[in-house]
């Protein structure tokens, strides 16, 4: 069967505060629109089903798995990606820890992790560790860097709540 391609449809969106607007196919993944259509290529492909959280990021706030999400859906919506969190040259707080625990070791999952740990924070809901990990479960680490990724988690936590 053989007939016209489907239309393309113009999306509008801020990603790291830039506003951006893509011809994309309907299907388009928002991960997919990162990479392949504005070339951001931190945020990962791991499992394309949603199951291991590399594909993490931050929309209008709330951390989402983009392999799951289709990009239309998301038209003026507010993306944050782990390009975005740096500010100015400075790496975000989340950034920092994760070097200064080691909270990585191939680094695959780091920009989903870190993202994800964003999102985590801003949410307000993790008060120990044990809630940390529960909260972060999505986010898989095949090198199993577990105990210093929660540790840098843990200290961005521990300094954002000694500010407030």
């Amino acid at each position: 069967m053989t007939g016209p391609m489907p239309v393309k449809i113009l999306v509008a969106l801020k990603v790291n505060g830039q506003s951006r607007q893509l011809m994309l196919s309907p299907w388009t993944t928002l991960l997919d629109a990162l990479r392949d259509h504005l070339d951001l290529t931190g945020t990962k492909k791991g499992c394309d089903h949603g199951q291991c959280g590399a594909c993490t990021v931050l929309v209008d706030g709330r951390r989402i798995n983009s392999c799951l999400t289709i990009a239309v859906m998301k038209d003026g919506a507010n993306v944050t990606t782990i390009e975005g969190l740096a500010k100015e040259g400075v790496l975000h707080p989340l950034q920092q820890a994760f070097i200064a625990h080691d909270a990585f070791q191939c680094g695959y999952c780091t920009p989903g992790q870190i993202c994800s740990a964003a999102g985590l924070i801003a949410e307000g809901k993790a008060k120990s560790v044990p809630d940390i990990r529960e909260l972060m479960s999505g986010n898989i680490c095949r090198c199993g860097a577990y105990p210093n990724i929660v540790a840098a988690i843990k200290q961005v936590m521990d300094a954002v709540g000694d500010k407030s």
